[in-house]
């Protein structure tokens, strides 16, 4: 290794060399053969479960759902939540609608007493023609 010189500061610069890495495992499963690892973690090993207060975790199609011992299951209620954002999304769209109705119905009680005034004016000058 060349060592360079730094003026700057007057001494020289020697990196010293790093030691080499530990093991990256520390995990002995790596050392059993095959039939102890199917005796110890089982042939299928199924989807990840996990326990976190008392509350039990499973790792299925990409989420997390807990399997809670209440009377709903967490599909179950995973599904309700959906249907209810779908009932909440089919809410806002009848209320814009309604919305859109009554400005409709407001645009044409107008129309319909301006043109009653309208007939009322002709009707009055006709009178006075009189």
């Amino acid at each position: 290794m060349k060592s360079l010189k730094m003026p700057l500061f007057g001494n020289t610069f020697s990196p010293k060399k790093t030691p080499p890495r530990k093991s990256a495992s520390l995990s002995s499963l790596h050392t059993l053969d095959r039939s102890t690892k199917e005796t110890e973690l089982g042939l299928e090993y199924g989807p990840p479960i996990m326990n976190i207060g008392g509350q039990s975790w499973k790792f299925e199609e990409g989420q997390w759902i807990t399997e809670s011992g209440g009377n709903t299951s967490s599909r179950e209620l995973q599904r309700l939540k959906k249907r209810n954002v779908q009932l909440e999304e089919e809410n806002n769209l009848l209320k814009l609608k309604i919305e859109i109705l009554l400005d409709m119905l407001t645009e044409t009680t107008v129309e319909y007493h301006l043109m009653e005034k309208e007939v009322e004016d002709i009707k009055t000058q006709h009178r006075r023609k009189k």
